[in-house]
C-alpha cells in the first residue's frame, strides 16, 4: 500500500491544503524554476504541475497560453523532469503532475513512471484517461510508488464513483464546475458538498477541489463544502512571470485557508 503523503500533509496542517498549479517550463526553463520556487515560499502546502501539451482539452485559455509559451521556448518532457529534480532539492511538500495521456504513451508508460519516481513526483493525474483504460497505467504507477489520481464531479455516477475510489491513490480531484479550467465565476458549494459526501462513502482519500477557483472567497466556500485541499491554477498562471504578483496571490489564498471555519 502506497504511503499517502497527501493525507500526512493534511494531518500535519490540520486543515485544507493550498495547492497552486503552474505549467512546467512556462515561460522558459529558468523562469519556470523561479516561479515554482516562489510558490513553495509563498504558502504552498503541495504543488500540482502540468506538462506542457499542444492541445489540452480540459484547460481554458489562460493555461492553454501557458502551454504555448513553454513549448515555444523549446521545453520538452526531459526538461520538465530536470525542473522537477531541481524543485525536489528545495522542498519536501507533495508534488503531483497533471498530464495528457499522449505524452505518457510517447515516452512509454514504464519509463514515464520510472522517471516520475526518480524526480520525486508523488502523484499523476491523467486528465484524458477514461476509467475503462485505467488498468493500462495504474499497476505500473503503483509499482513505482506514484499515486494514480482521478477526477470526479457531480455527473459521476454512483457505480463509477465506487470503481474510481477502488483504484485511486493520493487524493481525489473534485471538479468544482462543469467545463474547462479557469472559466467559472462562482463556486457551487452545495454541489461540491454533495460530491464530497458521496465520495466519502467509498474512499478515505483526501478530497481536493479545483477548476474555476480564482478568489479566496471561492476557496473558502470549497473548504466549507468539505474539501481537504483547494487547487488554484489559472489565477496564478495569469500572473506569470511576475513573481511579486504570484507571491501576493498565493499568500492571499494561503491565509484564507488558514482561517477557522
Amino acid at each position: 500500500m502506497l504511503k499517502n503523503i497527501y493525507r500526512e500533509a493534511c494531518n500535519k496542517k490540520g486543515g485544507p491544503l493550498f495547492i497552486p498549479f503552474t505549467v512546467l517550463g512556462d515561460p522558459d526553463k529558468k523562469k519556470s524554476f523561479e516561479v515554482i520556487r516562489t510558490l513553495t515560499l509563498s504558502g504552498a502546502d503541495a504543488l500540482e504541475l502540468g506538462l506542457p501539451f499542444s492541445d489540452p482539452p480540459a484547460d481554458g485559455q489562460v493555461i492553454q497560453a501557458a502551454d504555448a509559451r513553454a513549448l515555444r521556448s523549446g521545453i520538452r518532457v526531459n526538461d520538465c523532469f530536470d525542473i522537477l529534480k531541481e524543485i525536489r532539492q528545495i522542498t519536501d511538500i507533495p508534488i503531483g503532475l497533471l498530464v495528457y495521456y499522449n505524452l505518457i504513451l510517447q515516452r512509454g508508460v514504464g519509463k514515464f513512471y520510472s522517471d516520475c519516481k526518480a524526480a520525486g513526483v508523488n502523484s499523476v493525474l491523467i486528465a484524458d484517461l477514461p476509467l475503462e483504460h485505467a488498468d493500462e497505467v495504474v499497476p505500473i504507477a503503483r509499482r513505482y510508488a506514484v499515486a494514480p489520481v482521478f477526477l470526479i464531479s457531480e455527473l459521476t455516477t454512483e457505480e463509477r464513483m465506487e470503481k474510481i475510489c477502488a483504484i485511486a491513490g493520493g487524493y481525489l480531484y473534485i471538479v468544482s464546475h462543469l467545463g474547462v479550467t479557469g472559466a467559472s465565476d462562482a463556486i457551487l458549494e452545495k454541489k461540491i458538498k454533495t460530491v464530497t459526501s458521496r465520495a466519502r462513502k467509498y474512499s478515505r482519500l483526501p478530497l481536493f477541489v479545483g477548476f474555476g477557483i480564482h478568489t479566496p472567497k471561492q476557496a473558502e466556500a470549497a473548504q466549507s463544502a468539505g474539501a481537504d485541499g483547494v487547487i488554484i491554477g489559472s489565477r496564478i498562471v495569469r500572473e506569470i512571470p511576475d513573481r511579486k504578483r504570484i507571491e501576493k496571490v498565493c499568500r492571499e489564498f494561503a491565509i484564507s485557508l488558514r482561517q477557522p471555519k
